[in-house]
Formats: structure tokens, C-alpha cells, sequence
């Protein structure tokens, strides 16, 4: 059975240690081959803006941006479809790769067989 990683992000400046290891993680498990998702929600919907993720800045820790483009080259990035009608955001303004889908898409991949889910 093939395992899938499916990672939520709710934290992004305000939380910034608690949004980049939810990066680190999903990057991490890119390079080592495993199917990953990664939801932007909440505060963390921001990185799906061009120039958003480079201006994320935490000490010892990975460019953000380097971390989302591992992820985008490799896995999937969904942008919650409230957070971004709350943030006014539509898929034009949206870095390249990155989709829009709701909580319907997210149950369905968290409830496919050897789907392992991690919420930041």
C-alpha cells in the first residue's frame, strides 16, 4: 500500500515556528518520495500570493519560499476555499500550481487508504 501525507497549515506569521516546520515537514517527506498535499488555511493562506513565502523570515530555519517550491515541483498546494474569500483571493492571484478546493476535496484525501493527516 502506497502512504500519503496530507498536511494542514493554519499558522503563518503569527505562529512562525509552528508554519515553517508544517513546511519543513512537507518538503522533507517530498524529497523522500511520499505523496504529499499541503492545505493552506487559516493564516498560512497568505503563501499562496506571489512574494508572500519569500517574505517569511525565520532564524535558523529554511527560505520558505525554497520549502513551497519543493512542494509545488512534487506535491500538491490547495488553498482553502473560505480562507481565500475571506482574503479576497481567486486562483489568478494565486502562485502557479496552487489550486483552491474546499472541505469536500480535503475529507476525501484524508480518507483514502494509507492517508496519514497532520494539522499545524
Amino acid at each position: 500500500m502506497s502512504r500519503s501525507l496530507v498536511i494542514k497549515i493554519t499558522a503563518g506569521d503569527n505562529d512562525p515556528e509552528r508554519c515553517n516546520q508544517a513546511f519543513t515537514v512537507a518538503a522533507a517527506a517530498v524529497a523522500a518520495g511520499v505523496d504529499v498535499s499541503l492545505w493552506l488555511t487559516g493564516e498560512s493562506a497568505w503563501f499562496a500570493v506571489p512574494g508572500r513565502a519569500a517574505e517569511f523570515s525565520l532564524p535558523h530555519a529554511a527560505p520558505l519560499e525554497d520549502l513551497l517550491d519543493t512542494v509545488l515541483a512534487a506535491g500538491r498546494v490547495t488553498l482553502c476555499t473560505q480562507c481565500a474569500a475571506r482574503r479576497g483571493l481567486t486562483e489568478e492571484d494565486l502562485v502557479a500550481g496552487v489550486r483552491i478546493a474546499g472541505a469536500a476535496a480535503f475529507v476525501e484525501e484524508t480518507l483514502r487508504d494509507g492517508a496519514q493527516a497532520l494539522v499545524y
